[in-house]
């Protein structure tokens, strides 16, 4: 089973990037489960058509913690297995320590074990590494790659540059690697080029470049992913693509995060390129 973490920006897109790409694996015949590691508990709507489903940590309020896995667990679209951590009443404690209980109680109930037949465990994880709870995927090797999804905006590619930065501390001391960038495309001048360059200088590469396309919010009034809604459309090959190149990659390194004066200078290199608007 592959354990993967995915990581960016808060806003840049990566519940909705995670939950297409698991349709397209689930259409490949993998059997994934989605652990939502966000208080909004927004990760697994999409697979589950909009269903409301209880957070583990609702669960363990109301029910104590002698629950069962089919209660914290609903299926999803295809064979997609989703979990909801959720976090604390607003205001009140850490979110970061319900992703901590939510992946110790699924390990307790055996949701990781053979008999589960899993292919892939899928973490969505909230905004940047900025606190223990948060980096607990990795910084206790609960996940052993690393997708960051980013755009050629400033504040996605800090944001993808720090959390580099947390992935090489942690690395140290377990086995988790980096897997490469996902540019979810935000129409930046020259974006595709200039974050297959900032993948280049950080020792991985662009895994996919996910276009602008309307599809995704068409399919998403409709709570549902974009293959689920219109599985002949463009914007669902995309996403298969995405899946596949996953699926098969064999690139995992320890990243090298630039200087913020070289994040800067790469911007600059690339938004006034020849071409790109004044």
């Amino acid at each position: 089973m592959r354990k993967v973490a995915i990581y960016g920006k808060g806003g840049i897109g990566k519940s909705t990037t995670t939950q297409n790409t698991v349709a397209a694996l689930v259409e490949m015949g993998k059997k994934v489960m989605v652990v939502g590691c966000d208080p909004k508990a927004d990760s697994t709507r999409l697979l589950l058509n909009g269903l409301a489903q209880k957070t583990v940590l609702d669960t363990i309020r109301e029910e104590g913690e002698d629950v069962e896995l089919e209660d914290i667990r609903r299926a999803g679209f295809g064979s997609s297995l989703c979990v909801e951590s959720g976090g604390p009443e607003p205001g009140v404690g850490c979110a970061g320590r319900g992703i901590i209980t939510s992946i110790n109680l699924l390990e307790q109930l055996g949701a990781y074990e053979e008999s589960e037949q899993l292919d892939y465990a899928f973490y969505d994880v909230l905004g940047d590494v900025v606190c223990g709870g948060f980096a607990m995927p990795i910084r206790q090797g609960k996940a052993q790659e690393i997708y960051i999804v980013c755009s050629g905006e400033m504040m996605a590619m800090y944001a993808a540059n720090n959390i580099c930065k947390g992935i090489r501390k942690f690395a140290e001391a377990g086995g988790v690697r980096l897997g490469g960038l996902i540019c979810n495309s935000r129409k930046v001048d020259n974006e595709r080029e200039m974050i297959a360059e900032f993948a280049n200088r950080l020792g991985t590469q662009m895994i996919h470049f996910v276009p602008r396309d309307n599809d995704v919010q068409r399919a998403e009034i409709r709570k549902m992913t974009v293959i689920d809604w219109n599985k002949e459309c463009p914007q669902a090959d995309e996403y298969r693509t995405l899946a596949g190149n996953i699926d098969k990659n064999d690139m995992f390194v320890v990243p090298k995060p630039l200087e913020v004066e070289q994040l800067e200078s790469l911007l600059l290199e690339y938004g006034l390129l020849e071409g790109a608007a004044a």
